[in-house]
């Protein structure tokens, strides 16, 4: 059995360079538009994180990392002035999309950054890392989906700390992908395949690899002159091997 992964940062929606547009909405259709088996986001702005099994078609489980200060007053707000208004004010969430053949299990988090205490978190001092997984039942059998998205940080070290504190929490798992945002190029985890160059990644453990992990060529995310995001989505082909 194979299955089709995909990665992306969604930048809140957002272009490269910034426009004064908006279009997550179009993000999330373009990448599921052919029915992936899975697709991690990150950067997924809190008021979008309940639209995004309707525009997608396919299951979601998100985990929040940033709370909203507006409520739903954020998206409109954030509309008015993308370039200004960002995850301050709408917060933020990492989402894991699942094609509906597939029967959604146990959906967990952990924070991987534990030095932001709450406090800092909801007065906005610290943004809080997470990685969260979701057990998939397929017809070949389970597997364990796990997205993150590490901090954005000069120190190495400790952003390897969180991707490794996102890895010892996939540990037990037999099969699993581990997607996301590492925020530094070209991290390995042991155990896992080897990852690509560049920030975003697919790694697997007890999966073969059959095509990619690859970026998409910026023409594929190209609409109407607007590149979409600052990230190019990542995918890959993977298999069962036992």
């Amino acid at each position: 059995m194979r299955l089709l992964v995909r990665s992306w940062n969604v930048y809140h929606g957002r272009t490269h360079p910034e426009s004064d547009r908006l279009h997550l909405e179009q993000m999330v259709r373009l990448v599921t538009a052919d029915a992936p088996d899975v697709v991690a986001l990150q950067e997924v702005p809190m008021w979008a994180v309940r639209r995004l099994a309707g525009w997608s078609g396919m299951g979601c489980a998100w985990a929040m990392t940033m709370p909203a200060r507006l409520g739903p007053l954020a998206r409109r707000v954030t509309a008015t002035d993308p370039r200004r208004f960002r995850a301050s004010l709408t917060g933020q969430a990492n989402a894991i999309l699942v094609n509906p053949h597939f029967e959604q299990r146990r959906h967990r988090r952990v924070v991987i950054n534990p030095g932001v205490s709450t406090g800092d978190w909801l007065l906005r001092a610290g943004e809080r890392r997470v990685c969260h997984t979701l057990e998939v039942e397929t017809p070949a059998g389970p597997v364990l989906l796990a997205n993150l998205h590490a901090s954005n940080s000069p120190d190495r070290t400790l952003v390897g700390e969180e991707i490794a504190r996102a890895a010892a929490f996939v540990a037990s798992a037999g099969r699993s992908v581990l997607c996301g945002d590492f925020n530094v190029p070209r991290h390995a985890v042991p155990g896992f395949s080897d990852p690509i160059d560049g920030i975003d990644q697919i790694l697997v453990r007890g999966l073969a690899l059959v095509r990619g992990p690859e970026a998409w060529l910026e023409a594929r995310r190209r609409v109407r002159g607007a590149v979409l995001s600052d990230h190019a989505p990542v995918e890959a082909v993977v298999e069962w091997t036992w």
